[in-house]
């Protein structure tokens, strides 16, 4: 007979959910979605360590050593990045800052699981679209149906406004706003709504899209095919059927891995290479900070060039290496 337990970590979770990312911080719909997959799969993981149900456990359960094993688990097995491990171990540690709060008697099983470490991860090189790749990939929609008119619009403002993917989803039609300074405005990171200009041709396109609909402002701009919003994974799917078709007449697109997150690298640097200050660049794409940019000049060839000719190289002749002993002579020659 299992011993009984002090089952009082779910009244501490739904609590952590509905008092204080709900209704204390209004977290956004993108974190509670985070924050509840992290849970959900730490749950499932105690489960199988600990072959309890997770509405039976208690707080004192999870402890620094079980949450370790939890982040390598989903790095090694589930083939997680970095990144993605230290996403979950953000949503954790936010909930044992409530629990140290809400609890005192858990303060020491607080700062165990604080203490865990972000992992460094390898930064890598940015992937961005060239020109000739945009135009490709713009070009790829079958205009003759209603899905590839949405989707070449879709494309089209996703590469000339930069909006990630949970903005460009969440766009309605009232949020283009057409004029001699047309823009779209959205609402992104922490809440902050901020307006993007657009380009005569994508108000070109944008005009003819909302044009051939029947729809109301509150509308979604780019609609699935039932009406409703598309998903996150949808824009994926569109944007690699577009990829697979463009790529046979640019084969450099079959060497690249192109996700939704390339398109708004894609905007960045179009605009840095257009000589945009990086403050701008950070106020277009709703950066908390400048300094978030400077992973584009990191691979900004041109300006990295454009320094060295500013340089000058000295004057070095060359000399050929003598070896001062005969052994040493031998032992070069071998």
């Amino acid at each position: 007979m299992k011993p009984i337990r002090n089952a009082d970590f779910a009244p501490y979770l739904q609590s952590f959910f509905t008092e204080q990312l709900l209704s204390q911080r209004s977290a956004s719909p993108h974190t509670i979605a985070a924050y509840r997959d992290s849970f959900r799969l730490l749950l499932l993981f105690v489960k199988s360590r600990l072959d309890a149900e997770p509405a039976t456990l208690a707080v004192n359960d999870l402890n620094g050593a079980l949450i370790t094993a939890f982040l390598d688990n989903i790095e090694v097995k589930r083939k997680n990045s970095v990144r993605t491990r230290n996403a979950r171990l953000a949503a954790i540690h936010s909930f044992f800052r409530y629990i140290a709060l809400q609890e005192p008697r858990y303060l020491a099983l607080a700062q165990q699981v604080l203490a865990i470490p972000q992992k460094r991860a390898i930064r890598r090189s940015i992937a961005y679209l060239k020109e000739n790749e945009i135009r490709a990939i713009l070009t790829a929609p079958d205009l003759s149906h209603w899905s590839g008119r949405r989707d070449r619009a879709l494309l089209a403002i996703a590469v000339q406004t930069g909006l990630r993917v949970s903005e460009l989803v969440g766009l309605r039609v009232g949020d283009f706003v057409p004029g001699t300074a047309a823009h779209i405005r959205c609402y992104g990171k922490g809440r902050k709504e901020r307006c993007t200009p657009l380009q005569p041709d994508a108000v070109r396109i944008l005009r003819a899209w909302i044009g051939e609909r029947k729809c109301a402002s509150t509308d979604p701009l780019f609609p699935n095919l039932k009406g409703g919003f598309l998903s996150r994974d949808g824009v994926a799917y569109i944007l690699a059927q577009h990829v697979a078709t463009a790529a046979p007449t640019c084969p450099s697109l079959q060497r690249k891995k192109i996700t939704p997150h390339v398109l708004r690298h894609t905007t960045a640097m179009t605009l840095l290479n257009s000589g945009v200050d990086r403050t701008v660049i950070a106020l277009w794409l709703g950066h908390e900070s400048p300094e978030t940019t400077d992973i584009y000049f990191h691979e900004d060839l041109q300006i990295k060039q454009r320094a060295l000719d500013r340089t000058t190289s000295p004057k070095l002749k060359g000399v050929r290496y003598k070896p001062p002993d005969q052994l040493l002579a031998f032992l070069e020659s071998l």
